[in-house]
């Protein structure tokens, strides 16, 4: 039994959670902050049950539209599907399950975010289609991320606001940009597929260069939160070390070395987004 979770959590790359997770948390206690809702425990544990769910849902889904892919490409033949360590209906019901599970937490929350579910997962189930006719699917996946601080706001508020919106266009940014460096180590494998990314449009070079260029503009915005949001000197430190490892992940990947791109996607990234939540929650709470 634990084996079989375990090999369900590294289907979906469960680790990866912390990516947009604390970004749910900047959202759901911005709406506190605001004055605009009270602290829920019962909210906070259907936001955490969503995140999970949807991005669940999203990643195993992706597993079993690209299994084909994912089995001619070296890089990839070892993960669960292709390697035949979990069945492709396995995985399919697995999708299915997160899914209504998704939707049902939802439910709980309030009739805005139970509305908005469908759209939810129309985006970070049809991120898995896109590579397939657009090189824009980077973008796609940096939306669907960047639900989590909205989503989250709106879980207390049942509105919209400007601050948690600048926070899901920084997500937006953010995970685009770094997704685009992810895709660098498949740049030739997808060209002989036929399949669309950023790399295989603009190449290796001008590919780092626009994932700088939507982190540069993503530093911008966290400075825009800063000022919008009323932060103090908690967030401002937060916010030098996100921008920092911003500058770190590109400093360690070169067009002539992408060795290091799993160093950058995965350890840096996540570091950035668990530190900054960190000092935005306590800036909140705390000044």
């Amino acid at each position: 039994m634990i084996q079989k979770i375990s090999q369900y959590l590294s289907l979906i790359k469960f680790s990866h959670t912390v990516f947009a997770l604390p970004f749910a948390f900047i959202g759901f206690f911005l709406a506190i902050h605001s004055g605009q809702a009270t602290f829920s425990i019962q909210k906070l544990v259907m936001v955490v049950l969503c995140m999970v769910f949807a991005r669940s849902a999203a990643m195993g889904f992706n597993r079993y539209i690209d299994r084909k892919f994912d089995a001619k490409n070296p890089r990839t033949a070892i993960r669960e599907i292709p390697a035949g360590v979990i069945s492709a209906n396995a995985a399919l019901a697995f999708v299915i399950v997160c899914s209504i599970s998704f939707v049902v937490c939802t439910y709980f929350i309030n009739e805005v975010c139970l509305y908005l579910s469908p759209v939810a997962l129309l985006v970070v189930l049809g991120y898995s289609y896109t590579k397939r006719f657009t090189p824009l699917c980077h973008l796609i996946l940096g939306l669907g991320l960047s639900l989590a601080p909205i989503g989250a706001y709106l879980s207390l508020t049942a509105q919209f606001a400007f601050v948690p919106v600048l926070f899901s266009v920084l997500v937006f940014l953010w995970v685009s940009g770094f997704d685009i460096m992810f895709a660098l180590q498949d740049e030739d494998f997808d060209r002989g597929q036929g399949l669309r990314s950023i790399p295989v449009l603009l190449g290796t070079k001008n590919a780092l260069r626009l994932s700088e260029a939507l982190h540069a503009i993503a530093a911008i915005v966290v400075m825009a939160c800063f000022y919008f949001g009323g932060f103090h000197w908690l967030f401002a430190i937060g916010a030098a070390i996100f921008i920092g490892l911003l500058i770190y992940q590109h400093s360690i990947v070169k067009p002539s070395d992408l060795s290091r791109v799993n160093l950058a996607f995965g350890t840096v990234n996540g570091i950035a987004s668990v530190v900054f939540c960190i000092f935005a929650c306590a800036d909140m709470y705390f000044l």
